[in-house]
């Protein structure tokens, strides 16, 4: 026998009752308030969390490993100091990437490294982070042609990010394989500070310097390229896991992927200096992002300021003791003369 569908009273079929999401919630929310968590549940969900946070600055002398490759050194206190320090100041100033990388600058030169070595080390540093952060995206592409839900906002994140990540990886193949685009660059910059170097000699030779910088730290990349990317691609890890433990502390469960579509996409939009190590901007862009990846708003909300902590505050707070430490080494910092 067919079956039937029930008929409304004008002889048409009714349609069928589905759940109200509204009521779905509250229900879920009623729940959770009869069976509360433990306090056992706590304390583990925060211990969860504090052993992801502090798992990143326990670890932290072997992520600036990169750092030390590019200065060509087996230390690693002026490194880290340098390090700590600078972010700070990064993460204290509106558009604070200037200063934050004077000061870090002005340390590694006070330390006794080369001016040209100093330079170029930085710079490869913040590339290879900025490299790696655009290339977040790819990691989450099986998942979205696997045909797992995916809020389209996410969808065109990860193509942004994609596309992003090309360019850029263009552009640094340009300036790594020939020398026109750089030797134009250091020209620029030679002219534009000789512009401000009234009644002192003015600078030369800074385009030949660049080049020569560049072809000794493609050297060392080179033979230690794979110790570049494990340790950018562990540096990235362990901030990321510290979000997903932030998650997990909270008793969300999404998916990774879209997670790590949410956390590239709030990385790429703290890249801009609108605050201060995109204070406020991320908090929010992160929060909603990760509600786009399936994570309750509530529990979105308090995770991301759990992880902002981890990631912002603690490294914010270990600034100055950092600095503390390096002047009772090595003395006051002060910037480096340029080499004519």
């Amino acid at each position: 026998m067919a079956h039937k569908h029930p008929e409304s009273a004008g002889g048409r079929p009714a349609e069928v009752s589905r759940p109200d999401p509204v009521a779905a919630k509250a229900a879920a929310i009623k729940a959770m308030q009869a069976h509360p968590p433990t306090w056992k549940t706590v304390i583990k969900r925060v211990l969860v969390l504090a052993a992801a946070g502090l798992a990143i600055y326990l670890v932290l002398p072997g992520l600036m490993a990169v750092q030390r490759l590019a200065l060509r050194t087996t230390g690693w206190f002026a490194v880290v100091t340098a390090g700590l320090a600078g972010n700070a100041v990064t993460d204290s100033l509106p558009g604070g990437d200037a200063a934050g990388a004077a000061v870090q600058f002005s340390m590694l030169t006070t330390a006794g490294f080369d001016t040209d070595t100093a330079v170029g080390a930085l710079t490869a540093f913040s590339l290879l982070g900025v490299g790696g952060l655009l290339a977040l995206p790819i990691l989450a592409l099986p998942a979205i042609l696997a045909g797992a839900p995916v809020s389209p906002g996410l969808v065109h994140t990860a193509i942004l990010g994609i596309a992003g990540f090309v360019l850029f990886a263009i552009f640094g193949a340009v300036l790594l394989l020939t020398n026109r685009p750089l030797a134009l660059l250091g020209r620029a910059a030679q002219g534009l500070a000789n512009r401000h170097r009234r009644g002192r000699p003015p600078l030369t030779g800074l385009d030949s310097r660049l080049l020569a910088e560049r072809d000794t730290i493609r050297a060392v990349l080179g033979k230690k390229w794979w110790q570049a990317v494990l340790l950018i691609t562990g540096r990235l890890g362990f901030d990321f896991g510290c979000l997903l433990a932030a998650l997990r502390a909270t008793g969300a469960h999404p998916r990774p992927s879209l997670v790590l579509l949410a956390y590239s996409a709030a990385g790429i939009i703290a890249l801009f200096p609108l605050t201060p190590g995109g204070l406020g901007i991320v908090e929010a862009s992160l929060s909603g992002l990760l509600i786009l990846a399936g994570v309750h708003p509530s529990s979105a909300v308090l995770a991301t300021l759990a992880y902002r902590v981890a990631s912002y505050w603690l490294p914010l707070l270990a600034g100055p003791p950092a600095y503390l430490l390096f002047r009772h080494r090595y003395g006051t910092p002060t910037p480096s003369k340029a080499t004519n």
